[in-house]
């Protein structure tokens, strides 16, 4: 029987299949397809302290093989997250990783202490690299910023944190070392890339914050570069994202040095696409003759050494 179970800081994943934060709600509507209880882990859409109603619309642009979006993370703010939802996302089964963002090092300290004292996650994630927030990129593309929050929360909370890094600087790899510095149990990326587009019948900006950021397929060879580079680097656990469509794309990650992956824009394409790649990573791990799908992890590095 082929073994899918993955370990992040200490917590196992039943497999190594989760959504990308802001992709996935746990409604009726995808339980209609699939059980949420088959995932990997749960995580919920970026929560602020406070109550956000997001950027102006438009806020989404179809792009070649992706999607502009700016929807600048709405969020019902962390009392109502803490009540309604994140009861919801914990009895579902998969380990549950909640995604924090803060506009201060103090509030980014203040969500995840709450967050630990809920005792109903496993995992806090940090969004630190939103590229449709006004201060949304300095946590995640200023070394100092970085390692000051990183140390923050990972001293407010004994959950192990998850920084999920910005590919919009000069080296992601360099930023991931920061945050394995500061204490962070494990990456998550990349994040969208910074991009726009013009309306050429209205001769304007497309989106009513005039950038957004780039997600889909477009993207994945650049994230499945920044992993490769990465893994070289640090030395705790990646969860790849960026372009993943497909069981081969997620593979790709898994051998690049993702210990997991997450799947993002292609949840609104198809539905089924998680389970999907959970099944497919399944069939091609019993297809190579291995035991368990830990033994793909980084052997793009040993094969290409040989």
């Amino acid at each position: 029987m082929i073994d899918l179970s993955v370990e992040i800081a200490g917590v196992t994943l039943p497999n190594p299949v989760l959504p990308a934060s802001g992709t996935y709600e746990v409604a009726e509507v995808h339980e209609g397809f699939f059980s949420p209880a088959e995932l990997g882990a749960v995580i919920n859409k970026t929560i602020f302290m406070n109550p956000r109603t997001g950027n102006p619309p438009p806020r989404i642009w179809e792009t070649p093989c992706g999607m502009l979006n700016a929807i600048g993370i709405p969020s019902e703010g962390l009392k109502r997250f803490l009540e309604e939802q994140l009861p919801r996302l914990r009895s579902l089964g998969p380990p549950v990783i909640v995604s924090i963002a803060g506009n201060s090092i103090e509030e980014w300290r203040d969500l995840a202490t709450a967050v630990d004292r809920s005792a109903s996650a496993d995992m806090i994630e940090l969004d630190l690299s939103c590229p449709n927030l006004e201060r949304g990129f300095i946590w995640a593309s200023d070394r100092r910023a970085l390692s000051e929050v990183v140390a923050a929360v990972v001293e407010a909370t004994a959950l192990p944190v998850i920084s999920k890094l910005s590919p919009n600087v000069t080296d992601i790899s360099e930023m991931a070392v920061i945050a394995e510095q500061a204490g962070t149990a494990a990456v998550s990326m990349v994040n969208s890339y910074l991009g726009m587009a013009i309306d050429i019948k209205k001769r304007q900006p497309a989106l009513g914050n005039i950038t957004g950021g780039l997600t889909g397929p477009a993207i994945r060879p650049l994230a499945v570069y920044s992993v490769f580079t990465t893994f070289q680097k640090i030395g705790v656990p990646i969860i790849g994202i960026g372009g993943i469509a497909t069981w081969r794309d997620a593979v790709e990650f898994l051998l690049a040095g993702a210990t997991a992956v997450a799947v993002g824009t292609q949840n609104f394409v198809n539905p089924l696409a998680m389970k999907e790649v959970i099944q497919g990573i399944a069939g091609y791990v019993e297809q190579v003759g291995f035991p368990s799908v830990r033994d793909l992890v980084g052997l793009a590095h040993r094969q290409h050494k040989q």
